[in-house]
């Protein structure tokens, strides 16, 4: 579930823009005078990578000068942006080629057999970095590949924006450390919940991708199965479904969760549905109960979770339904 370190905090702060650590401390080290001379700053391949980038500006002699960071990394931020909506639109395309692919797949190209723990922790963690909209799990007990708080494809989901449910096994909440994890993925927005028993272990990558740990023999290697679109892969999608209406929401009390006793909506909840449904906006519901507007959506997003809708449109007619407002 919640995650881990993921050595983000020792990259670089300009990484992203495709600079190196040297180039960057040659930057800041140019922008920290208003001339320097090519000797002063080291090796003068790394001086070339910078005019070409347009961070230096030559000044003479062998004299160099840093562009100003609005103008030069400005023009890198929205060339970096241009090349991510051209990978969006390409992304767009090569998924409809995939699924146009995969329609006319044989029966034993819609599955791979994966086999060793490292190649199903790999697997495992693609299966997250693939996903576009949802990703929705199977907790149990004994974990094999991916133990708690080892899953850095959680925080990059839910960063992305991806919608992240959870259905935990009783007796993972046991396990030393699962607790705080748990928290710590309801606060980053993660819907959890929790049942007695769960038939398998799960992972599921918006309508296209699963993944199915295998039963392993007792001195063997343990294995598992990637599916694609399929029909296998839709009834497993039903069966989280399935599960996730019927299981008991988590939420968190102090530095731990407990149980939201039959699943029904707190009393802030109420208030929150009362207002919604009276007319006002999110910001005024916010503003009215000393809310951040952060806060706001992500206890509605919750309750269109407990209601088990996708629309605020729904969740109203549930709410009236089931006298929650």
């Amino acid at each position: 579930m919640r995650p881990f370190e993921d050595g983000w905090s020792s990259r670089p702060a300009l990484a992203a823009l495709g600079l190196s650590h040297e180039e960057e401390s040659a930057y800041r080290t140019l922008l920290g005078r208003p001339h320097a001379h090519a000797g002063e700053l080291g090796d003068t391949a790394i001086l070339a990578r910078l005019v070409d980038l347009g961070l230096a500006i030559p000044a003479g002699g062998d004299g160099y000068a840093a562009a100003p960071p609005a103008m030069a990394l400005g023009t890198l931020i929205g060339a970096r942006r241009d090349e991510l909506r051209a990978a969006e639109q390409a992304l767009v395309v090569l998924a409809e080629e995939h699924r146009a692919a995969v329609a006319g797949r044989s029966i034993g190209e819609l599955f791979e057999v994966v086999t060793g723990v490292d190649a199903i922790r790999h697997r495992f963690l693609q299966v997250q970095a693939a996903a576009r909209t949802q990703i929705r799990t199977f907790v149990t007990a004994p974990f094999v590949a991916v133990r708690p708080g080892d899953n850095p494809a959680e925080d990059a989901a839910i960063g992305r924006g991806v919608r992240f449910r959870a259905v935990v096994e009783r007796t993972v909440l046991g396990q030393p450390g699962a607790v705080a994890e748990t928290a710590s993925s309801l606060r980053n927005g993660v819907g959890v919940r929790v049942v007695d028993a769960l038939p398998m272990k799960l992972v599921l990558a918006d309508d296209d991708l699963g993944l199915v740990p295998l039963a392993a023999e007792p001195d063997g290697e343990p294995g598992a199965v990637l599916l694609h679109r399929s029909g296998l892969l839709a009834a497993l999608e039903a069966l989280f479904e399935q599960v996730w209406r019927h299981a008991y929401p988590l939420e968190l009390a102090g530095n731990g969760v407990v149980e939201r006793d039959g699943g029904g909506p707190t009393e802030l909840d109420r208030r929150i549905l009362a207002l919604l449904l009276a007319g006002l906006t999110d910001q005024a519901v916010a503003t009215q109960l000393g809310l951040s507007l952060r806060t706001l959506q992500r206890r509605v997003r919750h309750l269109l979770d407990l209601a088990g809708v996708e629309t605020r449109m729904q969740l109203g007619w549930h709410a009236a339904r089931n006298g929650w407002a």
